[in-house]
C-alpha cells in the first residue's frame, strides 16, 4: 500500500515516525480497525479454543472465574504485540521493532530503572487498598489449585497483556494519529486523544470514574512514551498495576466475575486517585530528566557539526544511548 522502505525517519520525535507528506487519515483508520478487530479476534478464537477444552474435560462454572479462560484471555492481549508491528509494517513500510523506541530496541536499562522505582509505589498502593478495613470481601470456593493456577497465569501472562495494551495504544495508535496534523506539537495533541478515547473505548465501561481513570492513564503513559521515545516506562506501569492486583485478587480468592464488572456505579473517585498520582508522578519525573534535551528522537543523519564529529541525536540523554551512524536512514515517503 505504499513505498516499503523499511527505513525509520531520522530526527524525529516518537509519535511522528509515521508521519509523511500526507496525512493518511484512511490509512490510520484503517490501522486503528485492524488493531481492535485483531483484539476481539483473538479474543474470541482462544476463548473459544479454552471453552472447547473445558467442555471435554467436563469443567464448567462462570467463565471469568476459569483459569483456562483467564490465560487465553490474557494471551489474546498479548499478541497485539507482533499484531501492531505486521500492521506497521503492513501499512506503512516501517519495520515493527521502531516501536519499541526511537532506537528500535527494547531499552532494558530504562525498563530497569523504572521497574526500581515504580513497582514500590504500586506496592504501597497494593497494601493501602487490600489493608483497609472491609476493603475486601469474603472469597468464594476456589480449589487450592485454581488459585496456583490464576497466580501462575497472572506471572506469566500478565506483563505481557499490558505490555500489548500498550504496543497497540501507546504505540500504532499514538503514531497513526500522531502523523495526521502537520506539525509535531499538533500531532502529538492529536495522537494522545485519539489514542486515550480508543483506550477507553475498549475497556467498555459506563461508569464515568472508570472512564476517567482509563483516560488519565492513557494520557498520561502517551506524554511519558513521547518525552522519553519509547514503551518501556508505559508497559512498567501498566504491567506493575494490573500483575499485583490481579495476584492480589486470585490469593484473596476474589470473584473474578465483580472484578471484571465495569457498569455504571461501580467505581468511585477514591478508586482512582492513587493510580492517577502515581501516573502523575511518572510523567512529571519523564519531564525532569528529559528537560534540558527534550524528547527523544530518532538517530539523526551522520552529518558533520563544526568541529568536525558527526552530529548527535536526541538520544544522547541519560535514559538512552545514541545510535551509530549505521544504524540511521533517511526517509523516502
Amino acid at each position: 500500500m505504499n513505498q516499503r522502505t523499511n527505513i525509520i525517519p531520522p530526527d524525529v520525535e516518537y509519535h511522528r515516525v509515521l508521519a509523511g507528506e500526507k496525512r493518511r487519515i484512511g490509512r490510520g483508520i484503517l490501522a486503528i480497525m485492524l488493531l481492535i478487530g485483531g483484539m476481539m479476534f483473538f479474543s474470541l478464537v482462544l476463548a473459544a479454543i479454552a471453552a472447547a477444552v473445558n467442555a471435554a474435560m467436563g469443567v464448567d462454572g462462570p467463565a471469568a472465574n476459569n483459569p483456562l479462560i483467564y490465560a487465553t484471555g490474557m494471551l489474546s492481549l498479548a499478541l497485539l504485540i507482533p499484531w501492531s508491528m505486521l500492521i506497521q509494517r503492513w501499512l506503512y513500510g516501517v519495520k515493527g521493532a521502531s516501536l519499541h523506541s526511537v532506537v528500535s530496541w527494547f531499552r532494558f536499562d530504562i525498563f530497569g530503572r523504572a521497574l526500581v522505582i515504580i513497582l514500590p509505589a504500586w506496592l504501597v498502593y497494593i497494601g493501602v487498598q487490600y489493608l483497609a478495613p472491609g476493603s475486601v470481601p469474603e472469597g468464594i470456593a476456589w480449589t487450592n489449585t485454581n488459585v496456583l493456577l490464576f497466580i501462575l497465569a497472572t506471572l506469566l501472562l500478565t506483563p505481557f497483556q499490558a505490555a500489548g495494551e500498550e504496543y497497540g495504544f501507546r504505540g500504532l495508535i499514538f503514531r497513526v494519529a500522531g502523523g495526521w496534523a502537520r506539525g509535531a506539537r499538533s500531532g502529538l495533541v492529536v495522537g494522545i486523544l485519539v489514542s486515550a478515547v480508543a483506550f477507553a473505548f475498549i475497556h467498555l465501561s459506563t461508569d464515568p470514574w472508570l472512564n476517567v481513570h482509563y483516560v488519565i492513564f492513557a494520557v498520561g503513559t502517551a506524554l511519558i512514551t513521547w518525552r522519553t521515545g519509547g514503551i518501556e516506562i508505559a508497559v512498567v506501569l501498566h504491567a506493575g498495576i494490573n500483575t499485583l492486583v490481579l495476584m492480589m485478587e486470585a490469593a484473596l480468592r476474589q470473584d473474578f466475575q465483580a472484578a471484571v464488572d465495569r457498569s455504571a456505579g461501580v467505581g468511585e473517585i477514591s478508586m482512582i486517585l492513587a493510580p492517577a498520582l502515581v501516573i502523575i508522578l511518572t510523567t512529571v519525573v519523564a519531564f525532569i530528566i528529559t528537560w534540558r534535551r527534550g524528547p527523544a528522537r530518532t538517530p539523526a543523519l551522520p552529518s558533520q557539526d563544526g568541529e568536525g564529529n558527526p552530529a548527535r541525536s536526541g538520544m544522547d540523554t541519560p535514559l538512552g544511548r545514541t545510535a551509530a551512524p549505521e544504524e540511521t536512514g533517511a526517509r523516502t515517503n
